[in-house]
């Protein structure tokens, strides 16, 4: 294990974003985290930690005790949680994988809402042409009866 003097990072990318009503987790993996340590390129390996756990409601850092490895070659180097939250460039990164995380979490819970009302909508339509039809029945208006149920059928076609 060598003294790390230069810490830089060089790529970090998540395995997967995840989250619970209390945290983020973020899951790195091998070739989707490289340091650059002494002007020298080491890649994470998991055989310590290898998640970064933050609170949802502060965004700070929970797992501040964690240890990375990192290995180039033969040699392993581990750097502590503290180590990197030093680091302005890996605290961005992780700020924008859980945004991008809930960007796309927001707009599938938009998408599942929007779908939600889109078919509320045509029961209602559905509800309201059989009503129609009803009245037409009650009104023996042969014409707004064949109209209103060619539509119904139409739109039972379409859905």
């Amino acid at each position: 294990m060598g003294v790390v003097k230069m810490l830089t990072i060089k790529n970090l990318k998540p395995y997967r974003v995840t989250c619970d009503h209390e945290y983020f987790y973020v899951t790195l993996a091998y070739r989707y985290f490289d340091v650059l340590i002494n002007d020298e390129i080491y890649q994470f390996i998991p055989i310590e930690a290898k998640i970064v756990q933050f609170d949802r409601h502060t965004r700070q850092i929970v797992n501040t005790n964690a240890r990375f490895a990192f290995q180039k070659e033969n040699k392993i180097i581990y750097v502590q949680m503290i180590d990197l939250m030093a680091l302005p460039q890996f605290i961005q990164r992780l700020n924008q994988m859980i945004d991008t995380f809930m960007g796309k979490k927001l707009v599938k819970e938009q998408t599942s809402e929007h779908e939600d009302i889109e078919l509320l909508i045509a029961t209602l339509e559905q509800e309201n042409i059989k009503r129609l039809i009803d009245r037409a029945l009650d009104e023996k208006d042969e014409q707004s009866f064949i109209k209103l149920v060619k539509r119904l059928n139409d739109q039972q076609i379409n859905d």
